[in-house]
């Protein structure tokens, strides 16, 4: 406040102390810029005892760099007639410290027009603490900021009102819209249509329990809606906080196309594969049928004429032994067949390729079609990789002999640095690789599962009228010296 002219000294003293009694600092100065009236608060504040500050020009409180502005300000305010204002209207000014130090102040000025001339007085306060408070909060929510856009995961945050307040990076990926797109939007533009009142009930209903945070969709999967229009499925959770604005909350969601798709995928590769088992004991049950207990019923059948016929009529009783042994043979063929079908003994025995050889041979015979190998005669694999790849070139070999209608096929077996690389082609009529396959179309299938379960990769490239080429990459240990 400005000094005024006080006669009575007790009231002199009584203003006196009023000002030194003051928190905040109250400095005085003429047209001059010299310092008339200093408080205590003063003294404290900038480190100047009174007696030195009186008489001092008001430039040794300010920074150097701040001086002349300030002076021209003093002047302008002093033009205007305005009794007093905020100085720096809302930003903060810097005082300096006798030591040197320089701090931020909050300040207002006032003038007095007085018979000695015009007098101008600063009220102002120390606001280190707010400042450097302000500066950590400001520090603070620019590293949350970071955090959140660096974040793998979208976040979106609403207000009450279901209106986003909040959208990180991730989900501008996620969704393709952009930030400043979506702040102030309803959150109805990330959802499809369908789910946007089942999604609003309940997060109106999830507001009313108090829960902190859960997960979204009972643990099924939810839907979102980007940009283009493509929906597609996330996993979310949402959580809400009571803000002095009102209520938030904010979704932390994660794009789960890929793993949905897999998981698809697996289950129709579970499905294929049960149906391949089920093929394959289908095929070993009607063989056993046809084939072994058929001839084992004959046998009987046989037996019991012997029985009867074994000393009426030996002619016979040797006609029939001999058709008894062409049976057993047969049946014993038969057995083999089986027991190789479900467990190659050539590969036992023999080794992968000759195994292999005997496969190309015993497929050029039945079918008709030339079949060529190439392999070293160096490759040995440990099981289960063995049999996998045995299978695979077996399966291959059987789905040209149905399907490709051709008449070359080359088998190519090669070993890789950790890994065997199998490769079937023929020259038959192809296929659309693209094209749905049939429900009981099992070959390809077999084929994937066998190098899905040696933890290896499956290519198959066909065009129709241009043959079928199937390459499998199993990984393998190397060979210990």
């Amino acid at each position: 406040m400005p000094e005024t002219p006080v006669t009575d000294p007790t009231a002199a003293a009584r203003l006196a102390a009023l000002l030194d009694s003051a928190m905040d600092a109250i400095i005085t100065v003429d047209e001059a810029q010299t310092i008339v009236l200093y408080n205590r608060a003063a003294e404290r504040i900038f480190g100047w005892p009174a007696q030195q500050a009186r008489g001092m020009s008001l430039d040794e409180l300010i920074p150097q760099r701040y001086r002349g502005s300030h002076a021209d300000h003093v002047r302008r305010f002093g033009a205007t007639g305005t009794s007093s204002r905020r100085m720096s209207g809302s930003s903060v000014v810097f005082g300096r410290r006798a030591d040197g130090e320089e701090f931020p102040v909050d300040a207002s000025i006032s003038q007095l027009d007085t018979p000695e001339g015009k007098l101008y007085t600063v009220i102002l306060r120390d606001v280190t603490d707010r400042v450097r408070t302000q500066d950590e909060q400001s520090r603070l929510a620019a590293r949350l900021a970071g955090l959140i856009d660096s974040a793998m995961d979208g976040i979106v945050t609403t207000d009450a009102s279901q209106r986003i307040v909040l959208y990180n990076r991730a989900a501008e990926k996620i969704f393709g819209w952009t930030q400043d797109e979506v702040i102030g939007q309803p959150l109805d533009v990330l959802l499809p249509a369908r789910f946007r009142t089942q999604h609003a009930a309940q997060v109106q209903g999830f507001g009313r329990t108090g829960v902190t945070s859960r997960r979204m969709g009972d643990g099924l999967v939810i839907h979102g809606l980007r940009r283009n229009g493509e929906e597609f499925p996330m996993d979310a959770s949402i959580s809400q906080l009571d803000a002095p604005e009102g209520k938030l909350y904010t979704v932390i969601l994660r794009d789960v196309t890929e793993r949905v798709r897999a998981q698809h995928d697996l289950a129709a590769f579970a499905a294929q594969a049960s149906a391949i088992r089920e093929q394959e004991k289908s095929r070993v049950a009607r063989e056993l049928h046809d084939e072994l207990a058929q001839s084992l019923t004959a046998l009987k059948m046989d037996a019991m004429w012997l029985r009867e016929h074994l000393q009426s009529d030996p002619v016979q009783v040797q006609a029939k032994l001999d058709q008894m042994l062409a049976m057993l043979d047969g049946s014993v063929a038969s057995t083999r067949r089986i027991a190789a079908d479900l467990r190659p003994l050539v590969l036992d025995d023999l080794g992968l390729v000759p195994a292999i050889e005997w496969l190309v041979q015993n497929f050029s015979q039945r079918s008709g079609v030339a079949c060529e190998l190439d392999a070293p005669d160096d490759i040995e694999l440990g099981e289960p990789h063995a049999t996998a790849v045995f299978r695979m070139v077996q399966e291959s070999l059987a789905n040209v002999a149905k399907h490709a209608q051709a008449a070359q096929v080359a088998v190519v077996l090669r070993r890789l640095p950790g890994a065997i690389r199998l490769e079937v082609q023929d020259d038959g009529v192809g296929f659309d690789t693209a094209a749905p396959r049939r429900a009981e179309s099992l070959g390809l299938a077999g084929l994937r599962e066998r190098a899905q379960l040696a933890q290896g990769s499956l290519e198959i490239r066909s065009q129709p009228g241009k043959g079928t080429h199937v390459q499998a990459v199993l990984p393998v240990q190397e060979e210990q010296p």
